[in-house]
């Protein structure tokens, strides 16, 4: 049993706060990254092609994924899994996100894949 006492908060540009749980930062576990973000209205990042799996819960606000069939809002309390080497853009609808992401393996800045 490994209790985790906290999150580890992980800096990144345009508003957006990511809160690791378990994961490279948060916990030293390179096979699962789970983490609270939380995007202000209108946030967005550039396109990436990651090697991991994401699974998204979005908790409050919609995220919004582009990806090659199109456009895909998701809502609170509503999910979306995209898979590696799938090109993704993700942002913030106009009340923003909170949502919990779960990536397999880890996070990574390398894994991700970022344009």
């Amino acid at each position: 049993m490994r209790k985790i006492e906290g999150a580890a908060r992980i800096p990144v540009p345009g508003g957006k706060i990511i809160d690791e749980h378990v994961g490279r930062v948060g916990s030293g576990d390179e096979t699962i990254s789970i983490a609270r973000m939380v995007a202000p209205a209108g946030w967005e990042e550039p396109a990436q092609t990651p090697s991991f799996t994401e699974y998204t819960v979005v908790l409050r606000g919609t995220v919004i994924v582009e990806h090659a069939e199109g456009t895909t809002e998701v809502e609170a309390g509503q999910s979306v899994v995209t898979s590696p080497g799938e090109k993704v853009r993700y942002s913030a609808g106009p009340e923003g996100a909170e949502y919990i992401a779960v990536c397999l393996p880890a996070f990574s800045p390398e894994s991700a894949g970022r344009d």
